[in-house]
């Protein structure tokens, strides 16, 4: 008999995917832990954003969307442009504060899979009106695939600066 498996199984595999788990790509750990500070703000031609950029493009979404599953009503105080999701302050370009941004990654990728183990099932299911009335569980995974196309080009970037 086939065991059907379940949108939090999905769920916590895509994420586990995006954070440390080897799988059909590299995980944001694997791409991050071993960047310079140089590596992670380097920009090539044509395209817009750093590493470390991206890095901060990810957090912030994460932790919004984070926020708003913890509580459903949650209204965003202040409206974003995309674009400002990526600013890096060109001030706090050290070692450590590098560390911190992949750190504060990391602590996203973990709250979420512990947050979705420990969910209701009935949680995922519940839809958000204002978010086109979508299922959570969509939500989610669609937050994977957003964080998996960034992560692509996080590894392209990489291998690109290592080129170079």
């Amino acid at each position: 008999m086939v065991k059907i498996t379940s949108a939090k199984e999905v769920l916590l595999d895509q994420l586990a995917a995006c954070h440390d788990e080897e799988s059909w790509f590299k995980s944001s750990k694997t791409i991050l832990d071993d960047l310079s500070v140089a590596e992670a703000v380097w920009k090539t031609e044509g395209h817009p954003h750093s590493i470390w950029e991206i890095a901060n493009h990810l957090i912030y979404w994460n932790e919004m969307w984070l926020s708003r599953f913890i509580n459903e009503d949650m209204i965003e105080s202040r409206k974003i442009n995309n674009e400002e999701t990526f600013e890096l302050d060109r001030l706090k370009l050290t070692e450590e504060s590098w560390r911190t941004t992949i750190r504060q990654l990391s602590n996203g990728f973990a709250e979420w899979r512990d947050i979705i183990a420990n969910c209701e099932v009935s949680k995922l299911e519940r839809r958000i009106p204002s978010y086109f009335n979508a299922p959570w569980w969509n939500v989610v995974s669609n937050l994977c695939i957003h964080n998996a196309y960034h992560i692509g080009q996080m590894m392209f970037l990489k291998k690109l600066v290592r080129l170079g």
